[in-house]
């Protein structure tokens, strides 16, 4: 038994919504069982593909979602939040060896492994494995890819529906940005679900002053 532990984010570059940070963990390697699950970049794979695997996924090991708020994230360091989310849930689970999805370009990973070991207690002897696009190649992150996506989209839409159309919630995202400008024009605050520190909203916002 070697308890493993995979984790993703979704929602890190958007304008609208939650940052979510999932993790992953299952008692012992099981890649081929995780990839016959539908384990996998959720990038990669349509609504239907997801939510078939979320609950595919769900028998073989303990998913752990965690949600980072636009209010957190405006006040706060998007980084250092993130970091601190991935370090909480090492200490809560206490994983051998543990797969994360790349937070930066590659040259900025042996700085982020030392940050994270450096929040951790000592007497945690964990293998940490830092790579880009691991949830594409290790089927731990691509599950923990999965419950990250599948709960901000179901974040999203319940949103959506009272608020929308709001698009994805990236700022590249014209219905995001057709929303953005319209409730901008409105001259009324900005939803709680907006990351008012984004400068695409401060622009659009400074534009419907003008």
């Amino acid at each position: 038994i070697m308890r493993i532990m995979g984790i993703d984010e979704a929602g890190r570059g958007c304008v609208l919504g939650d940052l979510v940070i999932s993790a992953f963990v299952v008692e012992s390697p099981c890649d081929v069982a995780l990839r016959e699950a539908g384990a996998d970049d959720s990038k990669k794979l349509s609504k239907k593909r997801r939510a078939a695997a979320r609950e595919a996924l769900g028998a073989l090991g303990a998913p752990d979602v965690r949600r980072v708020t636009p209010a957190q994230i405006d006040a706060g360091n998007l980084n250092q939040l993130e970091e601190a989310t991935i370090v909480d849930l090492i200490r809560h689970w206490r994983p051998a060896h543990v797969f994360i999805d790349a937070l930066g370009h590659p040259k900025t990973l042996p700085a982020l492994e030392r940050r994270l070991r450096a929040q951790l207690p000592a007497d945690l002897q964990v293998e940490l494995t830092i790579e880009p696009k691991a949830d594409g190649t290790y089927p731990v992150v691509g599950a923990a890819s999965i419950f990250a996506k599948t709960t901000r989209d179901d974040a999203l839409t319940a949103i959506d529906a009272e608020h929308g159309p709001l698009g994805s919630g990236y700022p590249s995202d014209p219905k995001t940005r057709r929303w953005l400008q319209a409730h901008a024009a409105t001259g009324a605050p900005w939803p709680d679900f907006v990351r008012t520190r984004w400068q695409t909203v401060q622009d659009l916002a400074q534009a419907a002053l003008l």
